[in-house]
């Protein structure tokens, strides 16, 4: 009888630069099922923080590239190097203060993935939350997307709304919203860990969807 197919696990490595929100959520969906086949192999950190402590605590392979008072080519190369020392098949972003070089980037084509606590396009950069609260928007949220070379700029994997309440303040708006980027994130993780998806210009799109004015094979 010939053996049943395994479908290869997907090694995440997670880059961190502070309390590791993201990457604990992260974790705490693998260990309760609901990322079946991923495992996260190397949690990499720019300097000691939060986040490397609570991989170490997690008995999770952590390691710390510093970035402070160092060329990026050179740490960036020891970051790289390490990705693939461990077999990382996917790149996860999670409050990784560093914006990577073009060459980082194509080093993982398609392959990294980074949260940010808005609704792109919609206020990019820094302190999202902040600006969509002073905006006075009524819907703020986050978007999970692919890494390329302009800043949180790639092809949007998912998105998850949060509706601001005349009784918010940023705060209140950055708790709300950190909680729908646990899930988001989860969720695009198993998404992209599937490889049941096509990149169409900008567009995530489901493997094999048809768009206007496209047919099947008859």
């Amino acid at each position: 009888m010939e053996a049943a197919h395994t479908k290869p696990i997907i090694r995440l490595g997670i880059l961190v630069s502070g309390r590791g929100s993201n990457f604990k959520a992260i974790a705490r969906s693998i260990d309760e099922g609901r990322l079946p086949g991923v495992k996260i192999a190397v949690v990499i950190s720019n300097a000691q923080c939060l986040a490397l402590s609570a991989a170490g605590h997690m008995a999770i392979n952590n390691a710390v590239h510093i970035s402070k008072g160092r060329a990026r080519a050179e740490q960036e190369a020891d970051v790289l190097r390490t990705l693939r020392a461990n077999h990382v098949d996917l790149v996860c972003l999670a409050g990784y203060m560093r914006l990577l070089s073009p060459e980082f980037v194509a080093a993982f084509p398609h392959r990294i993935l980074n949260i940010h606590p808005s609704l792109l396009p919609a206020f990019p950069g820094l302190d999202a939350q902040q600006q969509a609260f002073d905006y006075g928007v009524k819907v703020a949220g986050c978007t999970v997307h692919f890494v390329d070379d302009e800043l949180d700029h790639g092809a949007i994997v998912l998105q998850r709304a949060v509706p601001v309440l005349e009784t918010d303040d940023a705060h209140a708006l950055a708790d709300r919203i950190l909680a729908e980027e646990h899930i988001a994130y989860t969720e695009a993780i198993d998404r992209v860990a599937s490889g049941d998806y096509e990149i169409r210009g900008r567009r995530y799109v489901k493997a094999g969807t048809r768009g206007p004015g496209e047919q099947g094979n008859k």
